[in-house]
């Protein structure tokens, strides 16, 4: 009979094989079903599902690889490895769990963690830290807190510009700017507070921040941050222990359903504002206030549970404007030659498959200025699929561009007369995430939209078809990264931590 250990090692190599099959790889044997007809005489492909086959000839089959793909399946393995070695450490001694410790484990334990954490780790330019093998590293109490800033890029990715560092006595470990090293679309000033200007004569790359922060973590140190798992894709690294300030404070009586901002907990939990309205983000203070929350919770201890603080009265979701599939071809501060009045703008990060399109928050001074340039604007009103009013309003810009966006309300019972804001139960984040309208159902609708479009326009077409094949070459690298991500998931799912 399997051990739960030989089990758990079975799992991770069938899953490590079913990969390599997607993935089209091959050894000095070929592909899995060539190496099984010359590896098993006896059976061959008739049991090629490999979690029916022994951990044997699943090593045997991974044996049959170049030295690089080996490289790859050793990421693969890395990943799990210190999530491993900390489940052993509390299966053995749970009641000598330090307060720091616990806090890593609230975070694994997280029902968001295997969504936010699953990170497609084997890529090539993907650090995944090493677990060091000396017997106090899961026992570690040392902890970094970090933010980053980013930008949005020609390509459609984010890119890293800033990093902040601070360790648990608030000494800052790490203050650079970073080369994102291609053409920066935005570089979303308002929020980040970083101009092209910030950026001039930078040589600091992304592989030397990797470097920075592989040192401050070799020894079983703790990585803190609010959201971390947006920072650690920004820097292409994969850490087991962490600690997101998102996860292990929670409001009263909404659980995991509602995640607090990190301005809110700077506010509810340490009783200061974290910026003023409207200021832009400053990426040291902000690592600072994630060290300081962590602290503040270890003293503590227990569930804390924090009181709701209204970040809606002081900057109303009312005075918002939704604007989103916006061509990526089209700067962000373009959006003041398309919606009209006096506004700043927030561009809001790419989803999954979304390299072509954008989102962005348009904020103004009241909500009246809302509505009234909602009403301005030229366009068929319909709902989304939330019952918030949008236009699906089409532009031709100076620079040529020619195409069209959606701008929608934040108050499905909002109009055009000013109303008293009503506190509602989903959070601005929460709004900002459903972005996507209903699909066009009717003849008119369809016309409309092509109308909008530029239907019968060659630049439109050929940008059209340009979009189409970048759908597909992202549908086909998803395919490949998704097999990965299943992995993890899985195995931390169900294994806890």
């Amino acid at each position: 009979m399997e051990s739960k250990l030989e089990s758990a090692k079975k799992e991770v190599l069938a899953e490590i094989v079913k990969l390599a099959q997607k993935r089209e790889m091959k050894g000095s044997k070929g592909g899995w079903k060539d190496f099984l007809r010359s590896y098993d005489k006896k059976l061959g492909v008739s049991l090629s599902d490999p979690s029916k086959r022994s951990i044997d000839v699943l090593l045997a089959f991974l044996k049959t690889f170049s030295e690089d793909d080996l490289k790859f399946f050793d990421k693969v393995f890395q990943c799990h490895s210190n999530r491993d070695a900390v489940e052993k450490l509390q299966k053995s001694s749970p009641d000598s769990e330090s307060p720091e410790q616990r806090l890593v484990r609230l975070t694994f334990e997280h029902p968001q963690y295997p969504i936010d954490y699953s990170f497609p780790s084997h890529e090539e330019d993907w650090l995944v830290t090493k677990r060091s093998k000396k017997s106090n590293f899961i026992q570690s109490k040392d902890m970094v807190a970090i933010d980053c800033e980013m930008v949005l890029c020609q390509d459609g990715t984010e890119a890293l510009v800033r990093i902040c560092a601070v360790d648990r006595n608030l000494e800052v470990k790490l203050n650079e700017f970073v080369n994102p090293n291609k053409p920066v679309v935005d570089y979303r000033t308002d929020i980040t507070g970083i101009t092209a200007g910030d950026l001039e004569g930078v040589s600091c790359s992304l592989a030397n921040v990797q470097t920075s922060l592989k040192k401050l973590l070799s020894h079983g140190t703790i990585l803190v941050g609010h959201s971390l798992h947006n920072d650690l894709r920004a820097l292409k690294m994969d850490h087991a222990r962490v600690i997101d300030t998102s996860y292990v404070f929670k409001y009263q009586g909404q659980a995991f359903s509602r995640r607090p901002s990190l301005s809110n907990l700077c506010k509810s939990v340490l009783g200061f504002d974290l910026r003023k309205i409207g200021s832009p983000h400053n990426c040291l203070d902000d690592a600072i206030t994630a060290m300081k929350l962590v602290l503040a919770k270890l003293e503590c201890g227990g569930d804390n549970i924090i009181p709701l603080v209204c970040e809606e009265a002081q900057e109303p979701a009312m005075s918002k404007l939704l604007v989103h599939r916006i061509p990526a071809a089209v700067h962000s501060q373009e959006l003041h030659k398309v919606i009209p009045g006096d506004f700043t703008v927030e561009v809001k990060a790419n989803k999954k498959g979304q390299a072509d399109k954008y989102s962005a928050l348009i904020n103004f001074k009241t909500q009246h200025e809302a509505n009234e340039a909602f009403d301005k604007l030229e366009g068929n009103q319909e709902k989304d699929i939330g019952g918030r009013p949008q236009k699906l309003v089409s532009f031709h810009l100076d620079s040529g561009v020619l195409g069209s966006c959606y701008v929608r309300k934040m108050d499905a019972n909002n109009d055009s007369k000013d109303k008293e804001v009503t506190p509602k139960k989903r959070s601005l984040e929460d709004e900002e995430a459903i972005v996507e309208s209903k699909k066009p159902k009717t003849e008119d609708q369809c016309k409309e939209l092509k109308k909008a479009a530029g239907a019968g326009c060659n630049q439109c077409e050929t940008h059209s078809m340009e979009i189409e094949k970048l759908k597909k070459d992202l549908a086909h690298r998803d395919e490949e990264i998704s097999a990965l991500n299943k992995i993890i998931v899985n195995l931390v799912r169900k294994q806890g931590f």
